[in-house]
């Protein structure tokens, strides 16, 4: 059996752009066929956040075809669910960005190793690689 991972929003990118960005150990845990990689919702909804406010210009064509990106990664999508957001909105850490507090949340719940170069995810207690 191998590893469950959830995508953080820059790692899902930088697999579609620029998976020279990735560390080692992450390419390996995306392209190893044992694992199971899971892509949150909250991805979609920070590239359109993050596309409407203009800070991501390039985000509209992973946005247009976001489903065909994560199966050509053979990504399983998680959806938000009211467990993720009751576990984000009441962690006691002093993080004020929702995105990676859901996707703290979902890696907690779900059970799932976050992959991410986010240093500040080590304030919750979740299993991280990088």
């Amino acid at each position: 059996m191998g590893l469950n991972a959830l995508l953080d929003t820059h790692v899902f990118v930088w697999c579609l752009t620029a998976p020279e960005r990735l560390s080692q150990a992450a390419r390996d845990a995306i392209y190893d066929p044992h694992t199971t990689l899971w892509l949150s919702s909250a991805t979609a909804w920070e590239l359109a956040t993050k596309y409407r406010l203009g800070k991501l210009p390039q985000a509209a064509v992973l946005l247009e075809e976001f489903e065909r990106h994560a199966s050509s990664l053979e990504a399983e999508l998680l959806v938000m669910g009211h467990r993720h957001a009751i576990k984000a909105g009441l962690f006691g850490v002093n993080h004020k960005d929702p995105f990676d507090r859901m996707l703290a949340a979902q890696a907690q719940c779900e059970e799932l190793t976050l992959i991410s170069c986010d240093e500040t995810f080590k304030q919750f207690d979740i299993r991280l690689l990088w």
